[in-house]
C-alpha cells in the first residue's frame, strides 16, 4: 500500500469510527410525501404511530395523546392544537401544546396517506416519529 493511501486511512478511519460511535453516520431520510395544508376535517382525527401511540386531535382545538411519539419521549396527556401555514422552517405544521411546551409536526401527503412527522431527538442519532391518519 502506498504511503499516501496509508496516511489517508490513518486520518479518515478514526473520524468514521468516532461518528459511528456517537450515533448515525447519516440520519434517516424524512418520510416520503409532499407538504400539504389540512382542512379541519382532515386534521381532526386520531393519528397513530408505528408503536401504537395515538394523538387524537378534536375539532374544538383540544387533543389527547396516549403514548404518542414526540421529540424526545412518548407523550401522554392533553392540551390544545392548531394548524400552522408553511414558513421559512418548512411545514405546514400541526402544533400541539401541553403545559407551555409546543411540538411541531410537519404535514405530508404520500398518495392517499396523510402523515404528521418530526425527528425524535437529534436527527443524527434519533429516529423518525411518523403518525398516520386513518384511511378515508
Amino acid at each position: 500500500m502506498s504511503r499516501s493511501r496509508w496516511s489517508f486511512l490513518v486520518l479518515v478511519a478514526p473520524a468514521i469510527l468516532s461518528l459511528t460511535a456517537c450515533g448515525r453516520l447519516f440520519p434517516p431520510p424524512p418520510p416520503e410525501g409532499e407538504p400539504v395544508e389540512l382542512s379541519l376535517s382532515q386534521a381532526a382525527v386520531t393519528w397513530t404511530d408505528k408503536w401504537g401511540g395515538t394523538l387524537d386531535l378534536k375539532p374544538d382545538g383540544t387533543y389527547t395523546a396516549d403514548r404518542a411519539c414526540s421529540y424526545d419521549a412518548r407523550e401522554s396527556g392533553s392540551g390544545t392544537w392548531s394548524r400552522e401555514r408553511a414558513d421559512e422552517r418548512g411545514g405546514p405544521w400541526i402544533t400541539v401544546e401541553h403545559e407551555n411546551v409546543f411540538t411541531d409536526y410537519e404535514v405530508l401527503r404520500n398518495g392517499g396517506t396523510l402523515k404528521l412527522w418530526l425527528w425524535i431527538g437529534d436527527p443524527d442519532d434519533g429516529d423518525l416519529c411518523v403518525l398516520t391518519a386513518p384511511a378515508r
